[in-house]
């Protein structure tokens, strides 16, 4: 699965660490997330669009194979 957190943090300015809070996860595991080592639970995928004001596919993407 593919994803833009990286850009939409970037739009918002705010870190790995400050997401990560807001979200109620680890750095680590943004981390993961961003660099496609990790796929989240449909709750924390919901809690992070919610967090970007963003539908839920404009943040996750399935790519072929998924």
């Amino acid at each position: 699965m593919k994803n833009t957190l990286r850009i939409e943090r970037a739009i918002k300015d705010i870190t790995q660490q400050e997401l990560a809070e807001a979200v109620g996860v680890s750095r680590q595991t943004i981390n993961s997330i961003e660099a496609g080592k990790y796929v989240p639970s449909t709750l924390l995928s919901l809690k992070i669009a919610r967090h970007f004001g963003k539908p839920l596919e404009e943040i996750f993407q399935l790519e072929e194979g998924d």
